[in-house]
């Protein structure tokens, strides 16, 4: 039986079938200590072909590159690396409308609205400076809004945000 934090928590395995469910050949990402046990959940999967990058702003341009060859990519990154690339995602993905969608690991939130780090306090303003539309994934129960995310990314050509709030138990 399961306990009440694992019901409540998102698990690898929920979003690998959501990536399957949705046709994504490649996961472009920026591997960190909490997308460690997705990493092997997706490392099995041998319809992911996983492209590692050094800064999450090349992940725009390589997502772009695959989705302009026939590829469906996904790009996986920390809220943090995200803002980061926020030149790249203007001009690779938003200024040619390129429909991929972001897993973003939500650094800093918390349920409850107390976030002690900065980056949880911009997360949402930079994507409605940027116009992004988000949903956020807190467990299992969620893991419907990525395959919304990526209707919403195919109507209108843009990029869209799954935002992953549950940094401590997520993926785990």
């Amino acid at each position: 039986m399961m306990s009440d934090e694992q019901a409540a928590a998102l698990s690898p395995e929920s979003v690998v079938a959501q990536m399957k469910q949705n046709g994504v050949s490649h996961v472009v990402w920026l591997p960190d200590s909490e997308t460690n046990w997705l990493f092997l959940k997706m490392q099995e999967e041998q319809s992911l072909s996983l492209v590692g990058v050094a800064r999450e702003g090349h992940a725009c341009s390589i997502a772009a590159g695959l989705f302009a060859g026939g590829a469906k990519p996904i790009v996986l990154v920390q809220n943090t690396g995200m803002m980061e690339s926020g030149d790249s995602m203007r001009g690779w993905l938003l200024n040619l409308n390129v429909p991929v969608v972001f897993l973003v690991g939500y650094r800093g939130y918390t349920r409850h609205g107390v976030n002690h780090d900065s980056a949880a306090e911009y997360t949402e303003r930079f994507l409605l400076a940027f116009g992004i539309k988000f949903y956020m994934v807190e467990s299992n129960a969620d893991a419907d809004r990525i395959s919304l995310a990526f209707t919403e990314s195919e109507l209108t050509q843009r990029p869209v945000v799954v935002l992953i709030a549950d940094e401590f138990h997520g993926f785990n």
